[in-house]
């Protein structure tokens, strides 16, 4: 594999194209798409014991396969997702830091790939029921610092240099719960999950995936919004990859007014259908009517006109990513990550992904 700077990318691409694919999946992962990807997250390491743990994963062995049909592509061990502990005690103590930077290390090169993806969720919270503490702040940035330097000294050797990048949440808390200013010295990148920004802890409806934030929203976070405060924070824009979803949120006793959008639903907005499924069985079809708001740059489904309410659907399709993709060409961004490759066997939103990041062509066409 050839030599890559910290912010350089594949010869193939301006922006990154970075895709989650959980390691059972790896076999899917076609010719066609894997082409259209600059850089692939599998997912999931563990932390335990202050060490990276990998034992569990299946089919590593595809990621020869990769190399062998698309040579640029960076290939990433990510580490961690929602209620994956383990991130704040390794950090909290240098021992536990230099473990899990030689963890980190061992696994690149057993399984020859270029780096780890960190995502801890979340840095001095515990609300998806794993360790947090105050101290999380600093020793979030200490962490990195010392897995940086491993790379930096393991990689030397080799004339190569190992990524290391981040999933962030993209609101507020999350740039509270970090020095972002001196965390991303040691990045590559920094992906911001936006999405679910909408979703498990409300009942009221809306966008959970949306480019700006529409008038009359309580709730002001965006993809825009996010933007703004991880470069407030400190942040360099080419260093920020926005995040796309291939999955929906879905509330159900949804008002019948105003297509269901911003209404206070009868439950919370639990995940809905993946891709794969919306495009087969739900957009404009089986009572669901496609409404698009052009505040948000989102599409929404809803199929009103049930005595207790309706069912509301907040997703991402081709149109909604080409204007993230256009928000990303124009401001300069470091490109577009989603969530993930599974959920669309129908290959659409990587390719509107691949055709948005590669041409200047205007986002105002319909599906």
């Amino acid at each position: 594999m050839t030599d890559l700077s910290p912010n350089s990318l594949s010869d193939a691409a301006e922006f990154r194209t970075v895709g989650y694919v959980g390691h059972a999946d790896l076999p899917d992962l076609h010719a066609d798409d894997l082409r259209k990807l600059t850089h692939i997250n599998i997912a999931f390491g563990h932390v335990q014991d202050d060490a990276i743990v990998t034992g569990h994963l299946r089919n590593m062995e595809e990621i020869g396969r990769l190399r062998r049909e698309h040579p640029p592509v960076r290939i990433l061990l990510s580490v961690g997702g929602w209620s994956a502990g383990g991130f704040s005690e390794a950090a909290s103590t240098e021992a536990g830091r230099r473990r899990m930077a030689e963890s980190a290390l061992a696994a690149v090169e057993t399984y020859d790939l270029d780096g780890v993806d960190l995502d801890w969720e979340y840095p001095c919270y515990g609300e998806a029921g794993i360790g947090a503490s105050p101290n999380d702040r600093v020793n979030f940035t200490l962490l990195l610092q010392t897995i940086r330097e491993a790379f930096d000294a393991g990689g030397a050797a080799e004339s190569r240099h190992y990524l290391l990048t981040i999933a962030a949440g993209a609101d507020r808390y999350y740039i509270d719960g970090t020095d972002m200013a001196e965390a991303q010295r040691y990045l590559d990148y920094v992906q911001l999950m936006t999405y679910d920004m909408r979703g498990g802890f409300q009942v009221l409806t809306g966008h959970h995936t949306n480019l700006h934030t529409p008038t009359g929203d309580l709730f002001r976070i965006s993809v825009e919004e996010s933007v703004n405060l991880f470069a407030g924070a400190g942040v360099p824009k080419d260093k920020i990859v926005i995040g796309a979803a291939f999955y929906s949120r879905m509330w159900k006793g949804v008002p019948d007014v105003d297509n269901g959008l911003h209404q206070m639903a009868a439950t919370s907005g639990g995940y809905g259908p993946e891709f794969t499924e919306l495009d087969a069985a739900y957009i404009d079809r089986n009572g669901f009517r496609r409404y698009w708001d052009d505040e948000a740059k989102a599409p929404y489904l809803y199929d009103g006109g049930r005595h207790d309410g309706g069912t509301f659907i907040t997703y991402d399709d081709e149109e909604s990513i080409a204007f993230k993709c256009e928000y990303v060409r124009a401001e300069r961004l470091g490109g577009v990550m989603f969530w993930e490759y599974r959920c669309d066997r129908t290959g659409k939103l990587l390719e509107a992904v691949r055709a948005g990041l590669a041409s200047e062509t205007p986002s105002s066409v319909r599906r």
